[in-house]
């Protein structure tokens, strides 16, 4: 990895659906771009686009049309099978339900993204380890979902999302389902895997208390950006 220039940049992107015969334009001309080790807020009403875009940069969905560069490299023109090798290799996903396995353990969940690797399973057992150990919960490693709370099993989503060691991590709305003590320990972790590790954190969220974790903070509407100042160092 490089950190010589932008990690992401995003250039006169556009995003549109149709429904019937009607078109309906979520992003228009959109350019943004994000530097290593940044962690954003995106904030917005309903229906401005705020996951569209995690989507688009973790490349989930393409764009209608535009650019995304990640590294200096085009990733929305990519096959299907590279695209996904490098959605594997650079980019983790912490969405707000969890989307655990129910009938897998923690440690077997956070294995899952390493099974389509070529890694031996003593070097995936230890990948696993320190993921769990990272976000506080290797004591639970053993323990189903149905066994934990909801922020234990949103811990476990994190260390399934870092677990391969990618560069960025695309949160959608992760603290949304959670009481505010336990948003503010995930918050807390997203903060320092930020911090400490200099993952690069994309975080889509409604609450203005989640925000101020960031460092960024951006307000999307009507498929523009306006900032919103910077949050917490």
């Amino acid at each position: 990895m490089t950190e010589t220039g932008p990690l992401y940049t995003l250039k006169n992107l556009s995003k549109t659906y149709t429904r019937g015969k009607e078109r309906i334009a979520i992003f228009e001309a959109l350019d943004m771009t994000i530097s290593h080790g940044e962690f954003i807020a995106i904030m917005g009403p309903s229906g401005s686009g705020k996951t569209t875009l995690l989507n688009l940069l973790g490349g989930i969905d393409r764009p209608t049309s535009g650019e995304v560069e990640f590294e200096g490299s085009r990733v929305d023109n990519l096959s299907p099978g590279k695209l996904a090798a490098w959605r594997a290799r650079h980019v983790g996903f912490i969405f707000q339900f969890y989307n655990l396995m129910p009938t897998l353990s923690a440690a077997q969940n956070v294995e899952l993204p390493l099974l389509l690797t070529k890694l031996s399973g003593k070097e995936r057992k230890r990948r696993v380890h320190t993921a769990l150990d990272i976000v506080g919960i290797a004591d639970r490693a053993g323990h189903r979902p149905r066994q934990l709370s909801g922020g234990q099993q949103q811990r476990v989503a994190i260390a399934r999302a870092i677990v391969a060691d990618p560069e960025v991590l695309l949160c959608d709305e992760p603290t949304g389902d959670l009481d505010r003590a336990s948003a503010d320990e995930i918050l807390a972790t997203l903060q320092l895997l930020n911090q400490e590790m200099n993952k690069t954190i994309i975080m889509v969220t409604h609450d203005p208390a989640a925000a101020k974790y960031a460092r960024r903070e951006l307000f999307l509407d009507k498929g523009r950006f306006v900032e919103k100042g910077a949050g917490h160092e």
